[in-house]
């Protein structure tokens, strides 16, 4: 069987086809289309005219790639930015029109589960709780979970999106904005530091285009491996992640324009990125870093398989 998932996205729409067989899959046709759906609006609960045009045209584009592979079953979720949105329900109205395609706009705990789905596929997570961080445009999903159980999962609205136009910083960021960002982090995630008290979490686990920035940067920079389509996970010694992120976060636009293993589309939002890895590091006790290449989509597919295979 044929099978594509389509993870709507803060900032992408990220679509997987894969052949479903003997309850594993195999990958035909994995896509990414740059939507920004946030952009300017994001904290207003609404997508803007050219946002919801750049989404409406990325799907049609995924669509016609689905079409075009001879796919059979299309699962399509929703996430922050659609379902936060005044206007969300007339964009999926708009796609099932459209396309034909039904899309499930999902909440933050239903993204944490198929997160978690996704990263085990990719990450041996043994018997040792983890603290696995999907960062998104909209919201910001952390699991703790070891291989067999989630133990505590929660999704905030912290997305990077959300924070880039609450916070606009300065080019560079300024101290007093990257203290501002810091406090409302401490604020906000108060949760999560309760939760890893009580579970003694040591490990985190990145799930995200995000943290796949992190892996090529860091990579370029101590001449380590980058991101390949052959491989699933990476470590990062914390050492060389804290010499990148500080460089990063205090960089200007115009040197992260030539920083290599930085894609275009992440420029204005990797140093909030970083804020928020190095809050998420030092307030936890975080003491190894390990990144997925796996998420939402690669859950949804796993979960989909266990449910029809």
């Amino acid at each position: 069987m044929r099978v594509a998932v389509i993870d709507l996205g803060t900032n992408t729409f990220n679509l997987l086809i894969a052949d479903v067989r003997d309850n594993t899959f195999t990958v035909v046709h994995a896509g990414r289309e740059v939507v920004k759906l946030g952009e300017k609006s994001i904290n207003e609960n609404h997508i803007s005219e050219p946002a919801y045009e750049r989404g409406i045209n990325a799907f049609a584009a995924h669509a016609r790639v689905i079409k075009e592979k001879g796919v059979q079953v299309v699962k399509a979720f929703a996430t922050s930015a659609i379902r936060e949105a005044g206007n969300g329900k007339q964009f999926t109205a708009r796609v099932k029109e459209m396309t034909g395609i039904d899309i499930e706009v999902i909440d933050g705990e239903r993204e944490a589960e198929l997160i978690y789905l996704g990263n085990r596929l990719a990450i041996d997570l043994g018997d040792e709780p983890h603290l696995i961080m999907g960062i998104g445009g909209g919201s910001n999903e952390f699991i703790i979970a070891d291989s067999k159980n989630i133990y505590w999962k929660k999704s905030f609205k912290l997305g990077v999106a959300r924070l880039l136009e609450k916070f606009k910083p300065e080019d560079p960021i300024t101290p007093a904005t990257e203290e501002a960002v810091n406090d409302y982090l401490l604020e906000q995630l108060k949760p999560l530091t309760e939760a890893i008290k009580k579970y003694k979490v040591r490990c985190l686990v990145g799930s995200s285009g995000g943290f796949e920035s992190v892996v090529d940067m860091v990579g370029t920079v101590f001449k380590k491996e980058a991101v390949t389509s052959a491989k699933h996970s990476y470590e990062i010694a914390i050492s060389d992640y804290s010499s990148v992120s500080h460089t990063t976060i205090h960089s200007t636009m115009q040197e992260r324009e030539k920083m290599s293993g930085l894609i275009p589309m992440r420029r204005d939002m990797i140093v909030l990125t970083y804020l928020l890895i190095d809050h998420v590091v030092k307030n936890c006790g975080i003491e190894k870093i390990r990144v997925s290449t796996y998420a939402l989509k690669e859950g949804a597919l796993a979960e989909f398989i266990v449910n029809n295979c």
